[in-house]
Order: structure tokens, then C-alpha cells, then sequence
């Protein structure tokens, strides 16, 4: 009767393990891991030792968001807030841009060139092959920059934190505040791009017309040395000054007319390519009639008004008319400014975030425009009307008015362009950019890693996670038949298990492996009789089992070892046993009962030895064997003859047991022969050796072939394994009686 549950009493199959069992598990593999856990050790030692210092350092940026008119201004404060991050995110996005940062390698490395020790550096001088280290080119300076800095918002803060690392502090330092600088410069010019390129073309007009004038100048002196100085009335020169006025007016306003084409050109090539409809409705919203007409009216009182002071006689108190037109003008500037307004409301209340800085300046540059257009028109208009009296002087005079007037208009433009030239530097100066510096870097006292001592404990506890992962990888991975519950698990019927005997593995001689009578009071030789008892019980009709084969899948299981302790446990429980060696290929049994291999069964089997001469008496009480005998050529042949089985008939009715040796039942067919033979198999299968396909792959082999198979023993099992402790507990009350 199979019964695989009366191993062990009250034993639950699917217990789960506890913490002890895992330790114990490691304690099984304490080799691998203490090498483990030093190897981790010494290597997060030596690391941590030889790891050189890192110096790091940071300056602070804060940033604002560039201020705009109150219909920019959003209405909940959570946009606003969403938009100033999505605003501090895009600046920082421009300081991590290859751009800024090549700007900032080239600062770099000439001041890398120029310093007279190259020592302080680090991160800046590259290795080459065979070489001392040089300094990085301007591509590869920026690359290491990229990796060197590190750029973060605080949170919740308009503060950018730039930090960078180095071995050398000094270098950090350097590095962090070139950073900060160059990205405010940036900044600025990013600010004042527009004023930059106003105050670069005013100066370049500036100098041109100063030469004009030289040369107006020069010309009107030879003029006067070849031809002698001739006066003008009081009437030519009122008309020359006032032509020369209105014409460096018309020039001026021509200039800056020209500078607002190009600016206006840059902001809307910009925004055709973010939004072209918005575009094109910004110019013909900007033309529209109303506008011009305002336009048109402010630009005609402010010629009348000029007119009217250039024609005034002097000593005139001229402020009340004056006064008149300053009002009128600006009560027209008024009506110019709400339809702007509404105009920007319009257009902002449907334009994205990205682009509604961008529209306003459009369209304030689009009425500028559209003013300095009219402007010019009208004062067209007046030089021509000057410039038709002016023509009408006297012939002899009329070429020295020419020099005058044209020495006088360059003058008078000269002085316009040279005052806006003035006001564009004096806007660009006073303009300010968005970023302030608010902490620049400094040298640190020490260095901010590495942690040593953290690297050690990081160490140890990565040796721990490395030697844990090999354990359990091990033990997954390990397909071998480790403990009894893994033969309870494959469904087979378990009928005992030995212990490991650490001596055998030192053995000299096999004479060890008789372990149940040279030490009768071990734990092997009491598994032993627990094993006897369950073989006894295993089948109710008790009797009818006496010849049994002890077999194993492959060799090196400890099968003989089995078979010996097996028949030596039956003979101490005053039973006639017989021990058959039927291994004719790799016989033991004759060794570790120190006798000859001949005689024996197979001279018996070929009828050259009697019964009586083939069978011995062991050193054990009621222990006979038998051992091999002439090992034949056809071992299989001999063991499935008709003498075999008359053999077996003798002895099942001379002893009360007969247990049988036999070869490995997978790596022969001797076993499968055998166990046909006899009333009972016995699979023996080693822990930690015998793969569970070859345990399943024999018992297979029997269940074929119509065997009995009383159980599976299983041989080598280590105590301190997995739930040793469990089993060791078995035998305490043994050991105590003792």
C-alpha cells in the first residue's frame, strides 16, 4: 500500500518556507556567499578609496517674464502661473542649447590658452593616444559642458539653479560663472535686438551724412575762396533756413522710415512662420481706413504747426496758436490710441500665448509705419512748395544758395540723426533683460563626492543582493532532487530518505559504507530501520514481499550503499537475509565486505560453483552474500535466463529476505530484467545529483515494464538544507535516549 503522507506525521507538503529556512539555504551556500559579499567588499573598498575628488559649485538665476499691456495680463492667476513656468522651462531650455553653450566653450578655452597654469583645470583638456592632455576644441567643450552642467528650476521659484562638477574647484567656479554671464549677455541682446539694430543703422547714417557734410561744407568754402564771399539778403536766407529745416525733417523721417521697413520686415517674417493667416490679417488691419484718416490728420497739424513757426516773425508770441494745435493733435492721438487698443484686444482675445508679444509689436510698428509714411508725404509736399521759391531767387545768387541750403539741410540732418543716434544708445543702455544674477559661484571647501563611506555600505549591500540573487538563481535553476517533498511533489510514493554521511565522501576504502554495523547508533543507521519498517508495511500481504532489487537512474547515487544498510537493517530484526550482488558491470559488494568477487552468482548461473560454495556469511548476524562472481560478456543474457529464475525460486525459500544489487536502470536494461523477477523495486535517487527527469524517466521505466515499485529512497539528504532543521528534530528523542 502506497501511503506517501505516513513519512513524516502531521507533515503539511505545501508549508511555506519561513525566514530560517532561507537562511538556512544560505548557510548551505555560506562559501559562495562569503566570497560574494568580499569580493563586493574589497572592490567598493578600493573604489571608494581611489575615487577622486569632485568639487561642486552653483550660481543662481532669477528669471521674470518680460511684462506686457493689461490685455496680455490673463485673468486667473493659475495661468498665469502655468504660463510663467511654461516660461521658465523654455529659458532653460535656451541655456542647455548648443548655441549658448559653444559661445561659453569658446570663452573657455581662451581663457584655458591664456592661463599660465594648466593645472587648475580639468574637465577642459582632453586625452590623446601617446600624449600629454591637451586642451578640448571648441566642439568637444561644449559636449563635456552638456555633461559637466546642470540646469534646475527650484520648485516653485522663478530661481534657476546652474551647477557644475569638476575635479578641479577652480575650474567649477570658472565654469559656473562664465555660464551665468554669458547667458546674461544673451539675454540682453535677445531683449534689445530690436534697439541693437536701430542704434546700428542710425550710426551708420550718422557717419555718412557727418561726411556728406564735411564735403557740403568744403565745397561751399571753395566756393566762396574762388569767388569771393557774396551776401545774401535777409529774405534768401529765412527761405534757405526753412527749406534746409523741412528737407532734414523729410530726410530724417525718410531714415527712420527705412529702419521701421526692416524691423517690421523681421517681426513679420517671424510670425508668418507661427501664424501666416494672423499675418496677413495684422497688415490689413493696420490699413484700416479709420486709422489712415487719423493718421493723415495728426501728421497735417503737426506740418501746419512747423510751418506756421518757420513763417512767424521773430519776437512773435506764437504760444497760443501753438497751444491750439498741441491740443488738437493730441485729442486725434487720443481717438488713434482706443482704436489701437480695441484693435490689440481683438486680435489678442484669438492669438495664442506665443505669439501675442509678437502682434503687439507688429502692430505698434505697423502704426509707426503708417505715421512716418504720412509724415513723409506731407513733408514731400512742403519742400516741393519751398523748393519752388527757392528756384525763384536771383541767378547770381542762386548758386551759393544752393551750397548754403544743401551745407544747411546736411547740418540740420546731421543734428536729427545724431539725437536720435543719442536716444537709440541711451534705449538700448537702459533697456533691461529678464535675468539677474542673484548668487554667484563660489569655491567650495571640500568636495561634494564621492561619499566614501557610503560607497562601502552601498557596496555591502549590493554583495548582499548579489549573493542573494546567486542563491535563489541557483536554487531555481537547480533541476536536481534536493529534499523529500520534491519526490512527494512528483507524485511518487516516498518511502524514506538517508542522511548525508560527510565520511563516505573521504572514503579509502568501501569497507565505510557498511555504516549500520560499524556505527549502529548514527542517524544513518537509524534511517535505515525506519526505512526497513516502511518497506515491511508498505503492502498488506507482507509475506508474499522477500526478494527485492535495489536499483537507481544513473550511477553514483549510492544504490549499493543503500542495498548493503538495507539488508543489514533487515537482518538485525532477526531475518535470514541474503545480499545478491547482480551489478555484473561495476560490482562493490565484494569490496566493502573485503572478500573475493570470485566465486560467485555467475559462476553459479554457468554451473561451476554450488550454492553453498558461492554464498558467504558477513561479520552481521543473519547477513549472507553473494557477490558477482566472473564478470560474463552478456551480463543481460545471464540475468534473463531460466537458471536465474531457478536461482531466485532457492533462495526465496532458504531466507526470509533477499535483496538484490542491480546496475542503474537507465544506463542498462540488467535492472528492467530484474525487476520483472522479483516481488518488489526499490528507486534510490541522490540529493543534489539526480535530475528530476531522470528520477521521473525511471520510474516510468518500472510502472512499463509491470514492476512493483515499493518507493523511492532517497539517498545524501543534507540536514542543514532547506527545512533541515525540521528533519533533524526527528531524531532527537533517539539521540537523548542514548
Amino acid at each position: 500500500m502506497n501511503n506517501q503522507n505516513s513519512f513524516e506525521p502531521g507533515f503539511d507538503e505545501h508549508q511555506s518556507s519561513t525566514l530560517k529556512d532561507y537562511l538556512i539555504l544560505f548557510s548551505v551556500n555560506l562559501k559562495p556567499v562569503l566570497t560574494i559579499l568580499a569580493a563586493s567588499l574589497i572592490i567598493s573598498i578600493i573604489y571608494a578609496l581611489t575615487a577622486p575628488n569632485i568639487f561642486k559649485t552653483f550660481t543662481a538665476l532669477k528669471i521674470t517674464k518680460p511684462g506686457g499691456s493689461i490685455l496680455q495680463s490673463p485673468l486667473l492667476p493659475e495661468i498665469n502661473d502655468y504660463g510663467n513656468d511654461r516660461f521658465i522651462a523654455n529659458e532653460i531650455e535656451i541655456l542647455k542649447s548648443y548655441n549658448l553653450r559653444e559661445r561659453i566653450a569658446k570663452i573657455l578655452i581662451d581663457t584655458l590658452l591664456k592661463s599660465p597654469d594648466k593645472n587648475d583645470f580639468s574637465l577642459l583638456l582632453v586625452d590623446e593616444l601617446g600624449k600629454d592632455k591637451t586642451p578640448a576644441s571648441v566642439p568637444e567643450a561644449a559636449k563635456i559642458l552638456e555633461d559637466a552642467v546642470q540646469i534646475e528650476q527650484k520648485r516653485g521659484l522663478d530661481i534657476i539653479d546652474i551647477s557644475v562638477q569638476s575635479k578641479e574647484p577652480s575650474e567649477a567656479v570658472l565654469i559656473a560663472n562664465v555660464y551665468a554671464k554669458e547667458y546674461l549677455m544673451y539675454n540682453l541682446e535677445i531683449n534689445r535686438n530690436q534697439l541693437i539694430f536701430v542704434r546700428k543703422f542710425l550710426d551708420n547714417q550718422r557717419q555718412e551724412k557727418k561726411e556728406q557734410l564735411n564735403e557740403a561744407e568744403e565745397i561751399l568754402r571753395s566756393y566762396q575762396e574762388k569767388g569771393g564771399i557774396i551776401a545774401l539778403d535777409q529774405q534768401a536766407q529765412t527761405l534757405i533756413q526753412q527749406l534746409a529745416q523741412f528737407e532734414a525733417q523729410r530726410n530724417a523721417v525718410q531714415i527712420e522710415l527705412e529702419a521701421s521697413n526692416e524691423i517690421l520686415k523681421q517681426y513679420k517674417n517671424e510670425l508668418q512662420q507661427q501664424d501666416p493667416k494672423l499675418a496677413d490679417y495684422l497688415a490689413s488691419a493696420t490699413s484700416e481706413t479709420y486709422i489712415k484718416a487719423l493718421q493723415n490728420q495728426i501728421s497735417e497739424l503737426q506740418i501746419r504747426r512747423d510751418l506756421s513757426v518757420a513763417k512767424a516773425e521773430p519776437k512773435t508770441d506764437f504760444s497760443t496758436q501753438l497751444k491750439e494745435y498741441d491740443n488738437k493733435i493730441d485729442e486725434l492721438k487720443k481717438k488713434l490710441d482706443e482704436k489701437i487698443k480695441v484693435l490689440k484686444a481683438g486680435i489678442f482675445a484669438s492669438s495664442p500665448e506665443e505669439v501675442k508679444s509678437l502682434s503687439q509689436k507688429i502692430i505698434e510698428e505697423e502704426i509707426k509705419n503708417g505715421s512716418l509714411r504720412t509724415t513723409l508725404a506731407e513733408l514731400n509736399v512742403v519742400v516741393k512748395r519751398y523748393d519752388e521759391r527757392f528756384n525763384r531767387l536771383p541767378k547770381t545768387s542762386i548758386e551759393l544758395a544752393r551750397f548754403q541750403r544743401n551745407r544747411e539741410s546736411l547740418e540740420k540732418l546731421y543734428t536729427l540723426v545724431e539725437e536720435r543716434y543719442q536716444e537709440a544708445l541711451i534705449n538700448e543702455q537702459s533697456q533691461p533683460g529678464n535675468v539677474l544674477i542673484i548668487d554667484n559661484a563660489r569655491t567650495p571647501d571640500r568636495p561634494s563626492k564621492p561619499n566614501r563611506f557610503l560607497i562601502i555600505i552601498v557596496g555591502i549591500f549590493i554583495g548582499f543582493g548579489l549573493a542573494f540573487a546567486y542563491v535563489f538563481l541557483k536554487n531555481y535553476f537547480d533541476n536536481t532532487v534536493k529534499t523529500p517533498e520534491d519526490i512527494q511533489n512528483s507524485n511518487m510514493n516516498l518511502l524514506g530518505w538517508t542522511p548525508r554521511v560527510d565520511e563516505l565522501m573521504e572514503k579509502e576504502n568501501s569497507k565505510i559504507d557498511f555504516i549500520i554495523s560499524n556505527k549502529p547508533d548514527s542517524v544513518s543507521s537509524e534511517s535505515f530501520r525506519a526505512l526497513r519498517t516502511r518497506i515491511q508495511f508498505s503492502r498488506p500481504d507482507k509475506e508474499n514481499l522477500k526478494t527485492i532489487v535495489v536499483t537507481s537512474p544513473a550511477p553514483q547515487e549510492g544504490k549499493t550503499f543503500v542495498t548493503v544498510n538495507l539488508a543489514g537493517s533487515f537482518a538485525q530484526s532477526e531475518k535470514k537475509v541474503l545480499l545478491v550482488d547482480c551489478d555484473l558491470r561495476k560490482p562493490r559488494v565484494h569490496r566493502i565486505f573485503e572478500a573475493q568477487k570470485d566465486p560467485g552468482l555467475i559462476d553459479y548461473l554457468v554451473g561451476e560453483k554450488t550454492f553453498d560454495e558461492i554464498v558467504h556469511k558477513s561479520t552481521l548476524k543473519n547477513l549472507y552474500y553473494i557477490t558477482s562472481g566472473t564478470i560474463p560478456p552478456n551480463p543481460s543474457e545471464m540475468l534473463d535466463s531460466l537458471q536465474m529464475d531457478e536461482f531466485l525460486k532457492l533462495v526465496r525459500d532458504k531466507f526470509d529476505y533477499v535483496i538484490i544489487d542491480s546496475p542503474p536502470i537507465i544506463a542498462v536494461t540488467d535492472a528492467e530484467i530484474l525487476t520483472k523477477k522479483v516481488d518488489g523495486t526499490i528507486l534510490v535517487v541522490s540529493s543534489e545529483i539526480t535530475e528530476h527527469r531522470m528520477m521521473e524517466r525511471a520510474n516510468q521505466l518500472i510502472q512499463h515494464d509491470n514492476a512493483t515499485l515499493i518507493g523511492i529512497v532517497l539517498n545524501g539528504f543534507d540536514t542543514n538544507s532547506a527545512y533541515g532543521t525540521y528533519y533533524k528534530y526527528k531524531y532527537y528523542y533517539y539521540y537523548s535516549a542514548k
